[in-house]
């Protein structure tokens, strides 16, 4: 799949500034002491809680599509991991096409429903997010004073809750009057789109007014939200177990703002596998809670590889195991949706 040259170098350029951030002052000797010492065994039991954190991915990405066709997790899992396989491997989160155009080749549902189902589960994401740093807010506020990085997170926190409540309202009304969501939409294609092309972004708009059914439901979207904290609770919980490999102990609700922090971070471009973003931020939180600085770098880094790698892995193996290629074909079909 080919990627536009300005995301990329976009993307780049601002990994090697958060690489340059978390990086500064570290003494070597004593991160590669801390990496050697850790005690890697407890990142099994955290690998494992993270990947019952996917299949609950799998099951929500299932409960979200039932409006439209009735898919067991079973099939959704495999699907899910090699989409955030494509995350980490590709800039853009092209992860997120390719999944959707790999279920419209398995079980015929169209793209663009499916990925109104995968921004709807961005947004609750990132609603779930800010509330973990929210939760938080009054043990973030005694960490300011010498946080630094860490200390501009309230304003980012107070903008973030605006963006992703604000989206979240638009598609709660939008799943609740889909026939005068459509009316506004054709009314603005039929106005600032050339004529060849109406028909088909009209028909495009109705496939994800569709994914937008399970919404319809004020149960559905407690269920989709409950669902959503279960998930980063889990992923949590591997930040917890990761923790016991090396030398110091902090809080879960501590972890709960790092990876409240971590995430929201990991939104803005970067390099593939979320370089620099995810690792800048991680250090800090970890360094205002009195962490030393080599041993918050080699937790975080460790944290990294081990969210990274399996899910990477297993996402390829499934790929390779359903014969899905990278041909032609679907990388035509995910440059359309791009």
């Amino acid at each position: 799949m080919r990627i536009k040259n300005w995301q990329f170098w976009l993307g780049l350029l601002i990994s090697v500034v958060f690489i340059w951030l978390s990086l500064r002052g570290l003494k070597l000797d004593e991160f590669w002491a801390t990496v050697q010492k850790a005690n890697y065994i407890w990142l099994i039991p955290g690998i494992g809680v993270y990947f019952i954190g996917v299949w609950v991915r799998a099951w929500r990405w299932h409960y979200l599509l039932k409006p439209i066709k009735e898919i067991p997790t079973k099939t959704m899992f495999p699907i899910t991991t090699i989409g955030y396989m494509g995350n980490n491997i590709y800039p853009a989160r092209a992860g997120e096409v390719l999944r959707a155009v790999i279920l419209k080749r398995k079980e015929g549902v169209p793209v663009s429903a499916s990925l109104a189902t995968i921004i709807v589960e961005r947004i609750f994401d990132g609603v779930v997010m800010l509330a973990f740093v929210f939760v938080n807010l009054s043990e973030l506020a005694k960490l300011t004073g010498a946080s630094g990085f860490v200390g501009n997170i309230q304003q980012v926190a107070i903008i973030g809750t605006g963006v992703f409540l604000g989206a979240l309202f638009v598609f709660l009304l939008a799943a609740m009057f889909p026939q005068v969501t459509a009316k506004i939409g054709i009314w603005f294609i039929e106005r600032f789109t050339p004529k060849r092309l109406r028909e088909k972004l009209v028909g495009i708009m109705n496939k994800f007014l569709d994914g937008l059914a399970s919404l319809r439901s004020p149960l559905n979207v407690l269920m989709v939200f409950f669902t959503s904290v279960i998930i980063w609770l889990l992923e949590t919980g591997k930040y917890w177990f990761v923790m016991h490999a090396f030398n110091f102990s902090v809080s879960f609700f501590a972890l709960m703002l790092m990876n409240g922090i971590v995430n929201l971070a990991t939104t803005i471009p970067s390099a593939p596998g979320y370089i620099g973003t995810f690792d800048a931020p991680g250090i800090a939180v970890l360094a205002a809670y009195g962490v030393e600085q080599a041993t918050a770098a080699g937790y975080t880094l460790t944290l990294h590889v081990a969210l990274w790698l399996p899910i990477t892995l297993l996402g390829a193996y499934y790929m390779t195991r359903e014969g899905i290629k990278w041909s032609e074909n679907i990388r035509a079909e995910m440059e359309v949706q791009n």
